[in-house]
């Protein structure tokens, strides 16, 4: 059995004038445009380009968990050459739909927690890709934004419901509250139309600070961050592309490093590479950037401290 799950994905490719990916994420193309392009630019380098030498098969969900299952089995039905993932619950639909057509995942939450490979250095089974540890920062992210606001008594934490590792999230940031004597209030905002009135949830709540959490669903980054500014919350993004667009602080290692790191090792598998043999790749490095512009409108004195700390200031 083993032995036939390495073997077909090389006789389909054999069979193939052209290999296809399939590659499914769980947002849309708009939200994830600057990161499809990373994937593409080191695909190229590994001496794949579309439409010349192998074609893609893409499946957005748009935001819709529940589609994810149908979306990844559609693709096994048209028996791709392998699989790109990319989020994590693009990863376990994926991983649930086939035991063996490869996988190659990014996953904002530790791959061997979620389900998704035996182990970092030994994969095993047919997945394998790279992490960025977004979910696993909550505790962090925290202590950054109580460094900003230290008389912050009631943090809000924005997340989606419908994220299968959710709740991994919700209890790392809340047990660091307790220690900090915060309360954090969770609130639920499953597509963009509920950003606003989540927001003005927290304004009732009368809460001092956000803390959002890594989804799809919160990208692209504009809407949420300038409603945002519009309740004047000082707020701590998962990804640096929120801090770009005006967001005023982010702690995270580079996701668009984990889709060029995808497309290396999609690149690898269409040359016979096997997942199980394909170690998952870490970040090497995790930043903390600041918008100062941000900070100012906002009426807050960033802490030398903090500064220090900073990898990137945005004047």
């Amino acid at each position: 059995m083993v032995g036939g799950a390495v073997a077909w994905p090389l006789a389909a490719r054999a069979q193939l004038a052209m290999p296809v990916i399939g590659f499914l994420n769980t947002g849309t193309r708009e939200g994830f445009a600057h990161l499809l392009a990373a994937f593409h630019q080191s695909l190229n380098q590994a001496g794949f380009i579309e439409g010349r030498n192998v074609a893609i098969e893409y499946r957005w969900a748009e935001g819709q968990y529940d589609r994810l299952a149908e979306l990844a089995a559609d693709l096994v039905r048209r028996q791709v050459s392998v699989i790109a993932a990319t989020t994590t619950p693009a990863a376990l639909a994926a991983k649930t739909a086939t035991s063996t057509i490869p996988i190659v995942f990014t996953s904002a939450a530790d791959p061997v927690t979620a389900g998704l490979v035996a182990s970092l250095n030994r994969p095993g089974g047919n997945a394998t890709g790279a992490t960025s540890y977004l979910n696993d920062l909550g505790a962090k992210r925290l202590e950054l934004l109580r460094e900003l606001v230290p008389k912050a008594t009631t943090i809000g934490m924005l997340v989606n419901p419908n994220n299968p590792v959710i709740e991994t999230q919700r209890k790392d940031v809340e047990g660091a509250a307790r220690k900090f004597g915060q309360q954090v209030h969770v609130v639920n905002a499953a597509s963009v139309d509920d950003f606003d009135k989540v927001l003005a949830t927290l304004a009732r709540l009368n809460a001092s600070a956000l803390l959002v959490t890594a989804d799809a669903v919160f990208f692209p980054p504009d809407r949420l961050v300038g409603l945002v500014a519009h309740y004047a919350l000082p707020t701590i993004y998962p990804q640096r592309e929120f801090v770009m667009v005006g967001g005023l602080m982010s702690y995270a290692a580079s996701v668009a490093d984990s889709y060029r790191q995808a497309g290396i090792y999609v690149g690898r598998v269409l040359k016979g590479a096997v997942p199980a043999d394909l170690p998952v790749v870490l970040p090497n490095k995790f930043d903390f950037f600041i918008n100062l512009k941000t900070a100012k409108a906002l009426g807050l004195t960033i802490p030398p401290s903090l500064l220090a700390l900073a990898d990137e200031v945005i004047e």
